[in-house]
């Protein structure tokens, strides 16, 4: 019984979370679409067999489905969920169904129906951060040194714990990831660092260590490690007025960390241990819940810029892939082959499967062995 109510600490927050990211992903093709004249048949959170749900006034079937992990917007014309185009059906349509289809609408109208879902993501996003660095503030990393590896380039340099990185060759630190910047950048090159101990300003010359990894194409890449860490936080509020424009850089932030972290993947330079599915991101809000309502909250902003990335991807079945298709078109100047789309979804379940099933062998190596 304790298990039961234990495990519930983790999947009730994620999966209200999660249900939360796919309204708001859906509603974001659900509204384009009707803009553009686009009949929906379909609004489901979840898949498999219904729970309960409705009609509306425009035909569209509202409903909540078993299986909670996602959800869909099926359109007039589509085969399947995954807004496949039913061909036989759409060749066979009269001319009132027609102008109802997604797959009759002009290429741009297609477009902004398939980047509409991503789009409604970073919003999303955007805005919760917006109200979070207003009222609570922005969370950053003090650049203030709280302990160094022996032997490394910050204990040779003469750095002490408690020390305060003020800046680094002239350039201003106002933040410990500002500070790792700039030192991955100088591998063995001497760094002059202005810090503040115990209120006297000091300077260090330092050299960080040279590192290299080589990748899986056999390129080398070479970094500086200063061999320092900080884990103290703080929060900078920012005004109403232009909250959005830092919450829109913290979006744009986490999405080249996550594109730099996926490609560093690829080429070998950093293990594919962290590529986590849906049990690890279910443990890990149980445990950001525990922390309160507003870390929730900052991890679910989180998700939706992850979730509208990952849905950018040029994978078909995805956004990004319908994208990419039209985007073809638009360069050919007419539709890519019924073949070639009917291989390219192929292709991109195997994709999608392949990956679902190594991240949760991840999950279960993550959470159940170590």
């Amino acid at each position: 019984m304790e298990y039961i109510i234990s495990m519930g600490w983790y999947v009730i927050p994620f999966l209200i979370v999660l249900s939360i990211l796919v309204f708001v992903h859906e509603l974001g093709h659900y509204l384009v679409a009707r803009y553009n004249g686009v009949g929906v048949d379909v609004f489901s959170i979840g898949f498999g067999p219904e729970v309960f749900g409705w009609h509306d006034k425009a035909g569209t079937r509202w409903k909540v489905s078993w299986f909670p992990l996602g959800g869909y917007v099926k359109m007039v014309g589509d085969a399947d969920a995954a807004s496949t185009p039913d061909l036989k059906t759409l060749k066979k349509m009269e001319k009132e169904m027609r102008e109802r289809s997604l797959f009759y609408k002009t290429v741009w109208q297609r477009i902004a129906v398939s980047a509409a879902g991503p789009l409604s993501n970073y919003l999303f996003a955007i805005f919760i951060f917006s109200i979070l660095f207003a009222t609570i503030g922005e969370r950053y990393t003090l650049p203030i040194i709280q302990d160094f590896q022996p032997e490394s380039a910050a204990e040779k340099a003469g750095f002490q714990k408690g020390d305060r990185v003020k800046a680094i060759n002239g350039e201003t630190v106002g933040r410990f990831e500002d500070l790792q910047f700039i030192v991955q950048q100088h591998p063995g090159d001497v760094l002059q660092f202005v810090i503040d101990r115990n209120g006297h300003i000091l300077t260090l010359a330092v050299t960080p260590i040279l590192s290299e990894i080589t990748d899986n194409f056999g390129h080398v890449h070479k970094v500086g490690l200063l061999g320092v860490r900080s884990s103290e936080t703080a929060y900078i509020k920012r005004a109403w007025w232009n909250s959005w424009w830092y919450a829109g850089k913290e979006a744009v932030s986490l999405s080249w960390q996550t594109l730099k972290a996926l490609w560093q993947v690829i080429i070998g330079a950093k293990s594919s241990d962290g590529l986590g599915g849906p049990l690890r991101i279910a443990q890990m809000s149980g445990e950001i819940a525990q922390n309160g309502i507003v870390a929730l909250i900052w991890f679910m902003a989180l998700l939706s810029v992850n979730l509208g990335l990952i849905n950018l991807f040029p994978v078909p079945m995805l956004d990004g892939g319908h994208l990419l298709f039209y985007i073809l078109e638009v360069l050919r100047g007419k539709p890519i082959s019924e073949k070639a789309q009917e291989w390219g979804f192929r292709a991109g379940f195997a994709v999608i499967v392949t990956l679902m099933l190594f991240a949760t062998w991840n999950d279960i190596v993550h959470i159940f062995v170590k």
